[in-house]
């Protein structure tokens, strides 16, 4: 079998399993390295190597779940739960109740798809926003994985289809600049406005996805635990002190949020960004000096799965690299495909989604993947707005419903703060299910019509 094959098929059959993303990682890494031809020290060499690519996130997701801790000792959670429940009126009638999960629903779509492009924080604003909302979601008994297939869409289908922030940088930088290059021997040529209209029918796909997600799949109510989210994660031990909502206080937390976010926009960098926050909060009075340090390392804690999950994402990707078996899975597959376009369409698309599950990047894996398909589809006649749509699809399904992709750990890492959502079952699969499967049905679709 082949190494990359069977290094995803480990780690996602270990992850259903409900094994550690983390082990699981490292286990399908060590199995993809040795089938592959690498020994277990060039193996081991290769995952050590990679780790590092995944340092920089992780250390973000710490910083931010400091601050994100911090935020709900000041209050403001609180009352922005009061307020909103108060929509909900005394009666709490279930049209009413209707009418405030879709005003949520829709406002957390609305924030997401502003992080690509109008305000570019990528998932830095969910530690921030998503805590404090949690309160109102168990009054509304609100099923988490609608949240989670929300704001999956907000963080992936934006850069896909909008040539701006993020997507600029997909769309164009990377996209575009690969699929030139792979193609400049072979005589074909990509404009820039080309690259939107392609990927508009797959994006079409993860609409419908997230539709059927919000309107069937996951309508109904769940309850889950009324837990204090501000002191879930902080050693017992320490004496514990919440401050009241008082102006000052209110008004500290707001320019904390304002200035976290700001600073990461500015400089980029979201640890500065979480700890100028931190520090805000901490000068504005919103907890003691002396629990500082035990509300840091416990933010920390609650984000430390996550960041060990993307440090280790990061090696696995590097084995698979070092194995060389990428390259041979695709020219394996042809072998099997002739002349049949359809078949050759459809197994390029299955062939980026095990490549993209592993690695969990779509920005990552594209000059992997367009190298090799691009050739492929020059091969069988694809139409330049055929293979952009064959290539950017096969990337974004990485994004999409990868247990080791930014866009299904950022909401495990808002959600999941009282414990109460779990990665793989509450976010990967329902995000593969609504976004991958209608991702893989219109992408095949947008090669074969365009």
């Amino acid at each position: 079998m082949n190494a990359v094959i069977l290094a995803v098929l480990v780690m996602v059959g270990l992850s259903l399993a409900r094994v550690s993303v983390v082990f699981a990682l490292v286990l399908g890494a060590l199995a993809g390295g040795l089938v592959g031809g690498l020994s277990l020290e060039e193996t081991l060499a290769a995952f050590n190597d990679g780790v590092g690519g995944g340092a920089k996130v992780a250390l973000a997701y710490a910083t931010l779940g400091a601050f994100a801790v911090a935020i709900s000792r000041s209050g403001l959670p609180d009352l922005l739960a009061h307020r909103l429940i108060s929509l909900l009126g005394q009666e709490a009638s279930a049209s009413r109740q209707t009418t405030v999960k879709a005003l949520l629903l829709v406002a957390v779509l609305l924030v997401s798809v502003s992080s690509q492009n109008l305000i570019p924080v990528h998932i830095a604003f969910i530690p921030i926003l998503i805590p404090p909302l949690l309160k109102v979601m168990n009054q509304l008994r609100l099923d988490r994985r609608a949240v989670a297939c929300v704001l999956t869409f907000g963080l992936t289908a934006p850069y896909m289809l909008l040539p701006v922030g993020f997507g600029a940088i997909f769309l164009n930088d990377i996209l575009l600049a690969n699929i030139n290059q792979a193609g400049e021997a072979l005589g074909l040529t990509i404009g820039r406005g080309m690259v939107p209209l392609a990927m508009g029918v797959p994006v079409a796909g993860m609409a419908l996805g997230l539709a059927v997600a919000v309107f069937a799949s996951y309508r109904g109510p769940r309850d889950y635990e009324a837990l204090d989210l501000a002191t879930t994660n902080v050693p017992h031990h320490h004496p514990q002190s919440r401050a009241e909502p008082h102006a000052l206080g209110l008004a500290m937390s707001i320019a904390a949020v304002v200035a976290a976010l700001g600073i990461q926009l500015y400089s980029g960098s979201m640890v500065l960004g979480g700890l100028v926050g931190f520090a805000l909060l901490s000068l504005g009075g919103i907890f003691k000096w002396r629990e500082a340090d035990d509300l840091f390392t416990s933010g920390m804690r609650m984000m430390a799965l996550i960041g060990f999950i993307m440090i280790s994402a990061s090696g696995f990707a590097a084995v698979m690299n070092a194995t060389g078996q990428i390259e041979t899975l695709v020219e394996s597959s042809v072998a099997v495909i002739g002349d049949n376009r359809g078949l050759a369409a459809l197994l390029m698309l299955l062939v980026g989604l095990f490549i993209t599950l592993g690695i969990g990047s779509s920005f990552s894996t594209i000059p992997i993947i367009a190298a090799i398909f691009v050739p492929l589809a020059v091969q069988f006649g694809f139409s330049p707005l055929a293979t952009v749509a064959l290539v950017g699809t096969a990337a974004a399904l990485g994004d999409a419903g990868s247990p080791a992709s930014d866009s299904t750990l950022g909401p495990t890492s808002g959600l999941n703060v009282d414990r109460q959502h779990d990665h793989i079952w509450d976010s990967v699969v329902p995000t593969f299910l609504h976004y991958n499967i209608p991702l893989i049905g219109f992408g095949w679709a947008a090669a074969m019509m365009l």
